[in-house]
């Protein structure tokens, strides 16, 4: 099995790296951070070969996909690589951290899928995956930038789902809700069924090897989304208007 990862130096994409490694996997790695990603490529069996790059440069990753699928075409591609930040519409500097956010999470998840697409449509098989968040399924106050690219990352995996459906490439969107990542460490608010990443890392893994095609994670998160979904304009406003907020100015 050879599974190609963003966004692999942490977080869920550190947990994720390590699952598949033990699973005996070759692995292909991407990161912006080289030191942290040959800390972790250091640590794990089986040689996975480290891409140091920014997922918003599309030509960096053609070049990476072409380098992994020359060793076999890739059977697993998981575009995890995000970034999240607390942003206000009012602050002209807070311009450059939606532009930043949209950048990573919305077009590096097309960057990313890009070059594996028609290779795998071809085979006829393959699973592309893409981390959206249940932040997707309403606008969170303050936090405009990531539930807007969240919402994005939803509807363009629901669009890319329809366009593959007979080509046998499955493609999954999968929404985490609270894991415990450095993503998450500067919350201040409560975080209602935080789950370990590691333990979020098989649970992707189980949904992406089914074929999935939308799962929330945890699942009692998955309740509170739909819940999310069915709460009147005014009374999602009065509730969401008073939570917890991320910190701004996070560095992109």
């Amino acid at each position: 099995m050879r599974v190609f990862i963003t966004g692999a130096s942490s977080g869920i994409g550190e947990a994720l790296a390590r699952h598949y490694a033990v699973q005996g996997a070759t692995l292909g790695l991407v990161a912006r951070r080289g030191d942290k990603l040959a800390a972790l490529v250091s640590t794990l069996p089986g040689r996975p070969t480290p891409y140091v790059l920014d997922v918003a440069d599309a030509a960096a990753l053609q070049a990476a996909a072409a380098d992994f699928n020359a060793g076999g075409l890739a059977d697993i591609v998981i575009a995890n690589a995000g970034i999240s930040v607390g942003t206000l519409a009012q602050e002209a500097e807070d311009l450059h951290a939606l532009r930043r956010v949209f950048e990573t999470n919305v077009i590096g998840m097309a960057n990313t899928f890009q070059p594996f697409i028609a290779p795998m449509s071809a085979r006829g098989s393959g699973r592309l995956a893409g981390i959206a968040s249940v932040a997707g399924i309403r606008g969170l106050p303050g936090a405009g930038a990531y539930s807007a690219s969240k919402a994005a990352n939803i509807a363009w995996l629901e669009a890319l789902r329809g366009e593959l459906r007979d080509s046998g490439v499955k493609v999954v969107t999968i929404a985490p809700g609270y894991i415990a990542t450095p993503m998450t460490a500067v919350n201040s608010y409560p975080m209602p069924f935080l789950m370990p990443a590691e333990e979020a890392a098989w649970r992707f893994a189980r949904a992406i090897a089914r074929g999935t095609s939308y799962t929330v994670i945890p699942w009692q998160m998955g309740v509170v989304a739909k819940l999310l979904r069915l709460l009147p304009n005014p009374l999602f406003d009065a509730i969401f208007a008073r939570t917890g907020r991320k910190p701004r100015g996070l560095d992109l």
